[in-house]
C-alpha cells in the first residue's frame, strides 16, 4: 500500500526549491572511507602490528626500547591504521599516534587520521579530537570525498559541529578535497545536530550551485534539523519529499514521531504509526519506549495505553520502568480503577512493583474509598514501608475533608505504637498491628494544625519526634518558626532557631525572614538591624516587603525620623531598600510636616541612582501641595514628565486640589482642559468632585453646575462624596434651591448624606428667610437621626437655627411639637453675654 501524504500548509516557493533539489539521481551511501585497506596486508605485516602492540602494552613503557627502534622504520600508514585499530584504549591509541608521527621518514595518511579520529569518537573524547581535526589541515593532509565524509561524521557525533562546518571550508579552500554529495551528506548529518536552520539551507544551496544531486542521506538531515527548530510545515514538507521519492525507513519516521511526540501532536503521531504498518515498517523497543514516555508526558495516557498494547504484541518485554510511567500517568489523571488493572496485570506478569509504583498508586486516592479499593489490591505486597505511606495517605484525605481531629489521632495511635485499627479509619479495619510514623507523617499534621491555628498542640508534636527518633527537618523548623512569629511569640521562635542550629540545620531566608517581619511588625529597629546582620553574615537578604512594613509602622506611629534612620542603616549593611520603601518614608515626613526633609530625602535617593516611579513622585507632591508649595509640585511635575514617567490621574488630582485651594481655579480648569485633549489620562469622579468644590469655593456655582453636566455626559457618574461637596458649595454661595434639587437627587439613588449637609442647607434656606424649607429640612434630619451631639461642632448652628425657627409664625408650631415629642431638645432662654441679651440653650428633658 502506498504512503499517503501529511497535508501541510508549506510556502510554495519552498516546496518547489526541495523538489528542485531532489531530482531523482539515487546515490549509494559509502559505508566507509578507506579503500585502500580493504587489501590485504602483507605477511610481515601482521608480525610488526604484533610487535608493536607488545610493547606499547608493557608497563613501563620506554620508548628507547631497542626492538621499537628497530621497527620504527618499517612503520607503514597501513601498519600504523592496522595497530590503532587493533588497541582497545583509546589513551594507548592515542599515545601510538602521537610516537608514529614523529617517526623519521613516516607521515600520517587520511586514513591513520580517520582511524584515530573514529577511536577518540567512541570514546567521546572531545578534546583531542579537536586537536587531530585542525592537525589534519595544518599538515595539509590530501583526502577523498569519502575520506572528508567519515572524518566529518566522527567530529558531530561528539557534538563538534562548529569544528566540522570549519574543517569542511578549510579542505576546500586549501585544495585538500573538492567534497562530493557524499561529502556534503555527512556536513549535513553532523551541522542538523546544532539546530541551525539557516546554515543547513545555506550547505543546502552550496550542494546545489557545485551540481551535486540529493538523495535521503540528503533530506533526512533537513527533516532532523527543521524538527529540532519546531519547524512543524517544513519538517512536514521534507517528509513528503522523502515518500515521494520511496526513501522513507524506519529512521526517518523514528524522527517525525519523536517530533510529534515532542510538539504534542500526539494524534498525528498515532496516524503516521498506522501508516508505517501499511509500510510493513515496525517500531523497535526503543522508539516505543521513548514515544510512550513522550505521551505520557503530554498527558495522552490513553495513547500511551494504546501503544503500549501494541509494545506487548509486538514481542517485546515490558519492564518495571515502563509499568511505573503510564501507572504515573494514570495517577495523575485520577484513573486509579484503570492504574490498579495495570498492577495486577505487572504483578501477573512476575514483575515485582517497586515502592515508587506503590507511592503513586497511594498518593493519588483522594478519598477514602478510593484508598478502600487500594488497600485490597495491594494488601499482599504490605511490608513496613508501604503501610507508614499508606497511613500517610490516609492522614492527606483527612486533613483535606476537615477531619484533623481524626489525623491526629491516627498520628497519635503510630507514636505509641498502638493498633491502628483503633482509630476508627474503615479501611484500616483488617489491619492489627502496629506502624511506625516519618518525618512526612508529622510534616502532614503539624502543618495542618499550624494552618488551623493550633500551634501549641504542633510544637508538642514537633518535641515527640525526637522521643520517638524520627528526624526533624528545616521545614517543620520554618513552618513552625513562622507560627510562632504570626503569633507574636517572638521569644519561643529565637529559641526555636538556636534549637535548629544546635542540631545541625542551617536557617533559609524564609526562616530568618519570618523573624525578620516578626520584628519589623513591633517596630523593633533594634532587633531588626541585629537580625539583618546576621543574615548578611549568612549569605541571605531581608524582604524587601518587611523592610517596608517596619518603615510604615513607624511612619504611622509618628516615627518618620527613626524611620530614615533605619534606612540609612540599612544601606550601611549592604542592602539598598527599594523606591517603595524610600516612598512610605518620605510620607512619613510629610505626615509630620517635615516637607523639607521629605524633599531633600527624595532628591538625595534621585542623586544615588535610585529612580523614582510615579507613585514616589505623588507623594512628594502631595506635600508640596498640602504645604501650599503650588509651583515646587508644578516643577517636581514637568521633572517627571522630562525623566519619560507618565503621570496618573492621581498627579493631576493632586495639582488640580493644590490650585484649587491656592485660589488659583483657572489653572485647575486649564489642567482638565489638558487632561481631555491629550488622553494622558481621563479625569475621574476625584477630578471633578476637587474642580466643584473649587468653583463653588472661587463663587462660580453656574461654572460648577454646568462641569456637573459634563460630567454626567461623559459617563462620570458622581458619587456621595461630589454631591455632598456641590450642595455645601451651592448653599454657601446663596444657591439652596439648586442645592435642594441635588440633594433630593443624591437621596433618589440611595446616597446617605452627611449631618454637615444638612446643617448647610438648614442655614441656607435661613439666611434666604425661607424658614419653611428650612424646618422641612430640620425635621428630614431628625428623622434619619442625624441631630448633632453637644460635642459636635454643628451643635451650636443647629441650636440657633432651632431658636428662629421656634420665633417664626410658620414654623413655631411645628418645632414646639417636635421637642413635645422629645425629637429635639427643649429650647429656653438664659442670661448670657456682656450686652444684657438673652441667649437660648437647649435643656434636654
Amino acid at each position: 500500500m502506498a504512503l499517503s501524504k501529511f497535508e501541510v500548509p508549506a510556502p510554495r516557493n519552498f516546496y518547489n526549491s526541495i523538489k528542485e533539489l531532489c531530482f531523482g539521481t539515487k546515490f549509494e551511501r559509502p559505508i566507509c572511507s578507506n579503500s585502500q585497506n580493504n587489501n590485504t596486508l602483507p605477511s610481515d605485516a601482521f608480525e610488526i602490528t604484533d610487535k608493536i602492540i607488545s610493547i606499547f602494552a608493557k608497563k613501563p613503557f620506554s620508548p628507547n626500547d631497542p626492538e621499537l627502534i628497530d621497527l620504527s622504520p618499517k612503520l607503514t600508514n597501513k601498519v600504523v591504521e592496522n595497530v590503532l585499530n587493533k588497541f582497545r584504549s583509546w589513551k594507548l591509541a592515542n599515545f601510538f599516534f602521537a610516537w608514529a608521527s614523529v617517526q623519521r621518514g613516516y607521515k600520517h595518511n587520511i586514513y591513520t587520521y580517520n582511524a584515530m579520529a573514529s577511536i577518540l569518537s567512541h570514546a567521546r573524547r572531545i578534546a583531542p579530537l579537536r586537536v587531530l581535526a585542525q592537525d589534519v589541515v595544518k599538515s595539509r593532509c590530501f583526502m577523498s570525498p569519502g575520506a572528508l565524509g567519515f572524518l566529518i561524521r566522527c567530529l558531530g557525533s561528539v557534538g563538534l559541529v562548529e569544528e566540522a562546518n570549519m574543517l569542511f571550508d578549510q579542505v576546500k579552500r586549501e585544495g585538500l578535497c573538492v567534497p562530493n554529495n557524499y561529502s556534503y551528506n555527512c556536513l549535513l548529518e553532523a551541522v542538523c545536530k546544532s539546530c541551525s536552520v539557516d546554515l543547513v539551507e545555506m550547505r543546502l544551496k552550496e550542494m546545489q550551485d557545485c551540481g551535486w544531486g540529493y538523495d535521503k542521506y540528503t533530506l533526512t538531515p533537513l527533516l532532523q534539523v527543521y524538527c529540532n527548530s519546531g519547524q512543524f510545515d517544513k519538517a512536514l514538507s521534507v517528509f513528503n519529499e522523502i515518500v515521494d521519492h520511496g526513501w522513507v525507513d524506519e529512521h526517518v519516521f523514528y524522527i517525525l514521531l519523536v517530533a510529534f511526540s515532542k510538539w504534542g501532536e500526539v494524534d498525528k503521531a498515532c496516524e503516521l504509526i498506522e501508516r508505517m504498518d501499511d509500510c510493513n515498517i515496525r517500531l523497535n523497543e526503543k522508539t516505543f519506549c521513548v514515544l510512550i514516555h513522550g505521551f505520557v508526558k503530554k498527558s495522552r495516557v490513553d495513547k500511551a495505553l494504546q501503544l503500549f498494547d501494541k509494545m506487548k504484541k509486538s514481542g517485546f518485554a515490558s519492564d518495571a520502568a515502563m509499568y511505573d510511567v503510564i501507572i504515573g500517568g494514570l495517577c495523575k489523571n485520577k484513573q486509579l480503577e484503570m492504574a490498579l488493572q495495570l498492577y495486577s496485570e505487572m504483578k501477573g506478569s512476575g514483575i515485582t512493583p517497586d515502592f515508587e509504583i506503590l507511592s503513586k498508586l497511594i498518593t493519588s486516592c483522594s478519598d477514602e474509598g478510593e484508598l478502600t479499593l487500594l488497600v485490597k489490591e495491594i494488601w499482599e505486597d504490605r511490608d513496613v514501608n508501604t503501610m507508614t505511606l499508606l497511613c500517610n495517605s490516609i492522614m492527606r484525605i483527612l486533613v483535606s475533608n476537615g477531619s484533623i481531629d481524626q489525623a491526629y489521632n491516627l498520628l497519635q495511635a503510630m507514636i505509641k505504637g498502638e493498633p491502628i485499627a483503633d482509630v476508627g479509619v474503615e479501611m484500616l479495619m483488617i489491619f492489627k498491628g502496629t506502624v511506625s510514623p516519618n518525618t512526612s507523617s508529622f510534616d502532614i499534621v503539624i502543618n495542618t494544625l499550624l494552618k488551623d491555628g493550633k500551634l501549641d498542640l504542633a510544637l508538642s508534636l514537633f518535641r515527640e519526634m525526637t522521643q520517638i527518633g524520627c528526624m526533624q527537618n528545616v521545614f517543620l523548623y520554618n513552618n513552625l518558626i513562622d507560627g510562632l512569629c504570626n503569633s507574636n511569640r517572638l521569644e519561643e521562635s529565637y529559641e526555636l532557631l538556636r534549637e535548629m542550629e544546635e542540631s545541625g540545620f542551617k536557617p533559609t531566608h524564609f526562616t530568618l525572614n519570618s523573624m525578620f517581619r516578626c520584628l519589623c511588625r513591633r517596630r523593633d529597629v533594634v532587633g531588626a538591624l541585629n537580625l539583618v546582620r546576621k543574615m548578611r553574615v549568612q549569605g541571605h537578604e531581608p524582604w524587601v516587603k518587611h523592610n517596608t512594613l517596619l518603615i510604615k509602622e513607624l511612619c504611622k506611629h509618628g516615627k518618620a525620623m527613626e524611620a530614615c534612620r533605619f534606612l540609612t542603616d540599612m544601606v550601611q549593611e549592604g542592602f539598598l531598600p527599594d523606591i517603595v520603601c524610600y516612598s512610605a518614608a518620605i510620607g512619613g515626613l510629610i505626615d509630620i510636616k517635615r516637607v523639607d526633609l521629605a524633599l531633600e530625602l527624595f532628591r538625595d535617593i534621585c542623586a544615588h541612582g535610585c529612580c523614582p516611579d510615579v507613585v514616589a513622585y505623588n507623594i512628594i507632591i502631595n506635600g508640596l501641595c498640602k504645604a501650599q508649595r503650588v509651583a515646587e509640585a508644578e516643577d517636581l511635575f514637568n521633572e517627571m514628565i522630562t525623566k519619560g514617567l507618565i503621570p496618573s490621574v492621581a498627579t493631576y488630582n493632586l495639582l488640580i486640589n493644590g490650585w484649587c485651594k491656592s485660589g488659583n481655579i483657572d489653572q485647575a480648569m486649564l489642567c482638565l482642559s489638558w487632561m481631555l485633549e491629550n488622553e494622558s489620562g481621563s479625569p475621574d469622579v476625584i477630578t471633578y468632585t476637587t474642580l466643584i468644590d473649587g468653583l463653588c469655593i472661587a463663587g462660580r456655582p453656574d461654572d460648577a453646575i454646568m462641569l456637573w453636566n459634563e460630567m454626567e455626559e461623559k459617563g462620570c457618574a458622581p458619587n456621595r462624596i461630589t454631591f455632598m461637596a456641590l450642595i455645601t458649595g451651592l448653599c454657601k454661595c446663596d444657591r439652596p434651591g439648586a442645592a435642594l434639587v441635588h440633594f433630593r437627587m443624591m437621596k433618589e439613588k440611595g446616597m446617605k448624606p452627611d449631618m454637615f449637609v444638612f446643617v448647610a442647607l438648614i442655614s441656607a434656606f435661613l439666611s434666604e428667610l425661607n424658614p419653611p424649607l428650612a424646618f422641612e429640612v430640620l425635621k428630614e434630619m431628625v428623622d434619619e437621626g442625624n441631630f448633632p451631639d453637644p460635642l459636635d461642632k454643628n451643635y451650636l448652628v443647629v441650636r440657633d437655627a432651632i431658636l428662629k425657627l421656634s420665633e417664626d409664625t410658620r414654623t413655631a408650631r411645628p418645632v414646639k411639637n417636635l421637642i413635645k415629642e422629645g425629637s429635639i431638645p427643649t429650647i429656653s432662654l438664659s442670661d448670657g453675654g456682656n450686652e444684657g441679651r438673652s441667649r437660648p440653650t437647649i435643656l434636654s428633658e
